[in-house]
């Protein structure tokens, strides 16, 4: 602890200082060149290269389809129920109205009888209105005739009261009497005949309002009827049985998917592509199967983990011996061949989508980043656009280790 410490001079501090950070330095610009940088070196046998080229460039893709029925028929269940009996087993061969299966729901049957009954005492309440209405209108009729043969009765008798007053045979009283009992049955027609009139009105319209309520209880008893027939599930086209595989006991509601009927005699293929292939996809666009060509019938606009599904189908027969389900690998022609610039397809597309790729120089020491765009692809050559010209040589194999470099070294 008493000893003296000698300290350096500080032009000697200051040098040691510098020499470290000199070193320090120098390591790590060693090790970005070697190791974590921008720039990588790599053994030139461990890439391939692909040179650009002028040509023909053939714009067709190849994609993998799956055989399909051309028309499929969904079963359901019209009416649900318990199952009570099957008819036919899965996979087999079925015409249109045939039986599969009986169903069993007793509120079905009960809610039926129940509208029977109902539609009974509804057209019971209609004959007895019709009834009554009918016995109004006779009453109606007949004060009516009753109140005509009164005014002409009284008619004849003023008539000659007036004239037995005027030679005066008779007093004025009597003849005043029958006037004011001819005017009594001449304001009691009009009252009969405005009172008929409003009871045919009042009569006819409920006698329509209970119609109505029948014509609706004799469909809502079709309906029911319906139900109830719906309970013998039968096919509803003529073709092959599959997904059918329901057990007796089972239960099940309406509207259930049961099964359905494949047409066996024509098929279709199902194919997904990529999405980026959605815009230059059209309806018409011909596709090629060994020596069977398709055209593209049908396209599904729904993107789905990065895919969308078309449909062809065969230009004449299909192939004799094709089952659905079986994969076709199919040759998608999405444009007329014409001269482009292009660079041979490869993994390093997926790694970069286009937009840049290893550039090598003439004298195959290194390769360089640099941006691009790529146009259409075919399994073997991809169009360019801009940023490459006729005779370069880019890197062609997979990017997967380079994807934060910009460039490589390459060795010998």
């Amino acid at each position: 602890m008493d000893r003296v410490i000698v300290r350096p001079p500080r032009w000697r501090r200051r040098a040691v200082i510098a020499a470290a950070v000199i070193a320090i330095a120098g390591g790590a610009a060693f090790a970005l060149h070697r190791e974590g940088g921008r720039a990588l070196a790599v053994e030139g046998s461990r890439v391939t290269f692909g040179r650009v080229t002028r040509g023909q460039f053939d714009d067709v893709i190849q994609i993998r389809g799956q055989v399909t029925p051309l028309r499929t028929t969904y079963v359901t269940t019209p009416s649900g129920g318990q199952v009570r009996a099957i008819a036919i087993e899965d996979g087999a061969h079925v015409e249109a109205g045939q039986p599969l299966l009986e169903l069993a729901n007793t509120q079905l049957q009960l809610d039926l009888i129940s509208r029977e009954a109902q539609i009974t005492e509804q057209l019971n309440n209609l004959r007895s209105l019709e009834l009554a209405q009918e016995q109004s209108r006779q009453v109606h009729e007949r004060e009516m005739v009753e109140v005509h043969y009164q005014i002409k009765r009284l008619g004849r008798q003023k008539a000659i009261a007036a004239r037995a007053v005027a030679e005066g045979v008779t007093p004025q009283v009597e003849l005043d009497d029958l006037t004011d009992e001819l005017d009594y049955y001449q304001r009691r027609l009009a009252v009969e005949t405005e009172t008929r009139a409003t009871a045919d009105k009042l009569q006819r319209a409920q006698l329509a309002q209970m119609r109505t309520a029948a014509e609706q209880l004799e469909a809502n008893l079709d309906l029911a009827r319906k139900n109830l027939d719906g309970l013998d599930v039968r096919a509803p086209a003529a073709g092959q049985l599959s997904a059918f595989t329901l057990e007796v006991g089972q239960t099940l509601a309406p509207g259930d998917r049961i099964a359905q009927i494949d047409d066996p005699d024509h098929v279709k293929v199902v194919a997904s592509l990529d999405e980026f292939y959605l815009p230059r996809v059209d309806i018409g666009q011909h596709a090629s199967w060994e020596s069977y060509q398709l055209t593209v019938s049908k396209i599904r606009p729904q993107v789905s983990n990065g895919q969308f599904q078309i449909e062809l189908v065969f230009d004449g027969d299909a192939p004799k011996d094709v089952r659905r389900g079986q994969t076709a690998p199919l040759s998608l022609r999405l444009g007329q061949p014409s001269e482009a610039v292009m660079v041979p397809n490869g993994a390093y597309y997926n790694d970069t989508g286009g937009a840049w790729v290893f550039v090598v120089s003439s004298d195959h020491r290194q390769a360089v980043r640099r941006n691009v765009k790529l146009g259409r692809r075919n399994p073997q050559q991809i169009e360019v656009l801009d940023g490459l010209s006729v005779d370069e040589e880019i890197v062609t194999s997979p990017y997967t280790n380079f994807l934060d470099r910009d460039r490589l070294e390459l060795g010998h």
